[in-house]
Formats: structure tokens, sequence, C-alpha cells
């Protein structure tokens, strides 16, 4: 058959050229194409080209999916660990929010540290912000002048102070973190602790 001939019916579909390249390509009719649960393995010796199916797996959660992080902030170590501890036990999730604490000075001892209190934030940060809650007045003030100078520290953006009480605020704010509050949300959970009567 010569090219000037028109192509029929009875020509195997295989003998046609791939008008891109002029080269010789295996066509399927759509009419008779496998679906994508048909289709054979990559690399099977078939008589025909099929596309690979990617697979590619399910995250266990959303694209892109963060939650709130929560730094606890003690004038001693032991302490911020043990409410850290209890908030998340309260929880009793699989996947809590992320939770740090720190506490005391670099020297050991009580106190509070800027530094130890930047790399908490950074070391808890999803993107989606960090809410500080503290116990006593040195570490409050430590915190607000690190979020004076957020930049200068390296803080993730947003980091904010929580003035709430240490404990319920932690408890509260983990629980809400947790369940994919936003960084409002996970403040206000915390402060309204606050005004809570406990009677």
């Amino acid at each position: 058959m010569t090219s000037s001939q028109p192509r029929t019916r009875e020509q195997p579909m295989d003998q046609s050229m791939d008008q891109r390249g002029g080269s010789r390509a295996d066509v399927v009719p759509i009419s008779t194409a496998p679906s994508a649960s048909q289709a054979p393995p990559v690399g099977a010796a078939t008589g025909t080209v099929t596309a690979p199916v990617p697979s590619v797996p399910r995250p266990s959660r959303p694209a892109g999916h963060g939650r709130v992080g929560l730094v606890l902030v003690s004038q001693s170590q032991e302490l911020a660990d043990a409410v850290r501890a209890l908030a998340l036990a309260v929880l009793e999730a699989d996947d809590p929010a992320p939770v740090v604490a720190t506490g005391g000075a670099l020297a050991d001892g009580p106190g509070s540290s800027a530094v130890l209190v930047a790399a908490a934030a950074r070391r808890v940060d999803q993107g989606h912000g960090v809410a500080v809650l503290c116990d006593l007045d040195g570490p409050v003030r430590t915190v607000l002048t690190v979020l004076a100078a957020a930049d200068e520290h390296g803080l993730p953006f947003p980091t904010r102070f929580a003035d709430a009480p240490f404990v319920e605020g932690a408890v509260a704010a983990a629980a809400t973190a947790t369940a994919g509050g936003d960084l409002a949300a996970v403040l206000d959970a915390a402060e309204e602790t606050a005004r809570r009567p406990k009677r």
C-alpha cells in the first residue's frame, strides 16, 4: 500500500504514523482502552503502551496542615515539664498539638532565658502561630521582652503571649490547638480560664 492510498478500516492500527514525530506509535481505540483499575503494571509485556497510573500515598492529614504550637515557660524546668505532661495526659490524644516546656536560666537554677524561649518557639512552629504561657512575673517579663524584639530573636510569626493561668490555660490551649483551632482561638481558650470561677 502506498502512502497515497487512504488507510482503510482493515489496516491495523499499529501501522499508523504518529503525526507529531513521524515514528510508529501504538494506538488504543478509546472504546477498548482499559480503565485505570485494569491498567497493566508499568513494564508489563503487553501489546499496547499505556501511561502509568501514579500511585501517591494519601497523607494522614491534609497537605500543608499544621497547628498552633505552645510554649510553656516557668521559673523551673521541672514545673514546666510537669504542666506539659498534665496537659497532654488530660487530652489523651494520639496526635496532640506541639507543646514544649522550658524553664530555668541558662546557667541552671530558677529563672528564665530569652534564648531558651526563642528556641522553644521555633521548635513548635508549624506555620500557624505560637502561643506562649508563663507562670510567674520573671518569665512574663522575659517573654514580653523577647516578643518586643521578635525579629532579633528569630521568633516565628506570629508568636503571641497568652495572659492566662499557667495550668488551666495550658490545658485549654493544648486542647484547642489539638482540635485545629487557630491562634486567636487558642489564645481565647487559654485566657477564658482566668475568668472562669472555681466555685
